[in-house]
């Protein structure tokens, strides 16, 4: 069995890239091994927030990874900054970071591109991911795309660290799932399905109801050859609806073109926002059961403990290794 960790952030509702994506991978990661799943909300923090609708983004990201399928039995779910060795050692993963590595981070780029004064925690977000992801000893990283130069990095960290003061922390693998994860906008499908897109229309909430659903479905972005077929390169938006149908209808993509050979498109994405529908369903029902219940809180109190101890056991090693604290005589 191995350790497997994931953390999203709380800056929204999860969207329905994330629950194909990652958390449907989640839930069967779990069967299989040890998993940490952490809402990292001092992520979230390296942009402004309202602490009103943080707090309550952190509970129904809490609620979704469990209507999800995450059981509380087979993994840790807990909140990042209720644990305090996740900023110890990110402090220390700082001071073993270059400037240069972190300046050269293209999510770092992107999002101080163009303003006038950024958040110092842009740059040293990656050291506290990597803290995240060291505490566990964890094997496996279930990342996107756009992660993967961040694991990068931490996998860096972990090698200097080893290399410099004593070989603690496990070398992390990190795993990108080959179906599903990467569903892309129904507006602009060449570009990522997102929770931060400007137009609400780009993508599906996985707390969107079933009349909001079709519609945007409705106005998904297609092509003008009305054939069903799959083709990333020269249809990205029939191939990304196809995509979609297929995982939540569990039908392959040749059945999926054999069965709307003939059909238009309208028909085709009344289809596929139906299929999302029915896939959301239980989803919505167990998020609304948790959202506001003492059975949330309970098992976040029990995943902070189950957490603490790890992270802690991990922290100290670290801190005896770069001879932080006092050592009794």
């Amino acid at each position: 069995m191995k350790t497997v960790f994931s953390g999203i952030q709380p800056s929204g509702t999860l969207t329905l890239g994330n629950y194909l994506g990652a958390l449907k991978h989640f839930v069967t990661l779990q069967e299989e091994h040890e998993c940490f799943f952490c809402i990292v909300d001092q992520h979230a923090i390296t942009v402004p927030q309202d602490k009103m609708t943080l707090r309550k983004n952190i509970r129904s990201l809490a609620a979704l990874y469990l209507a999800a399928g995450i059981d509380p039995a087979k993994s840790t779910l807990f909140i990042q900054s209720e644990v305090p060795a996740h900023a110890q050692l990110g402090w220390m993963m700082q001071c073993i970071s270059y400037i240069g590595e972190l300046e050269r981070m293209t999510q770092f780029k992107d999002k101080s591109s163009g303003k006038k004064a950024v958040s110092a925690a842009l740059l040293t977000y990656p050291p506290l991911m990597a803290a995240d992801i060291l505490l566990y000893n964890a094997d496996i990283v279930p990342v996107g795309e756009d992660q993967k130069q961040h694991l990068e990095l931490t996998r860096d960290l972990a090698e200097r660290f080893n290399r410099q003061y004593n070989d603690i922390f496990t070398v992390p693998t990190p795993e990108i799932p080959k179906v599903g994860a990467r569903i892309m906008s129904l507006q602009q499908p060449t570009k990522k399905m997102s929770k931060s897109d400007a137009n609400t229309k780009s993508y599906i909430s996985m707390l969107d109801d079933e009349k909001t659903i079709l519609k945007k479905f409705k106005s998904a972005v297609t092509d003008s050859e009305n054939v069903i077929r799959f083709d990333r390169e020269n249809k990205p938006g029939i191939s990304n609806l196809m995509s979609i149908y297929s995982l939540t209808s569990g039908k392959s993509l040749t059945d999926i073109e054999e069965e709307f050979r003939g059909v238009g498109y309208g028909d085709f994405k009344q289809a596929v926002g139906e299929s999302v529908v029915r896939a959301l369903a239980p989803v919505q029902e167990r998020y609304y059961e948790l959202i506001d219940s003492d059975e949330l809180d309970d098992i976040l109190d029990e995943g902070r403990e189950r957490a603490q101890k790890v992270a802690t056991k991990t922290l100290k090693k670290a801190e005896r290794a770069m001879g932080l604290g006092r050592k009794r005589r």
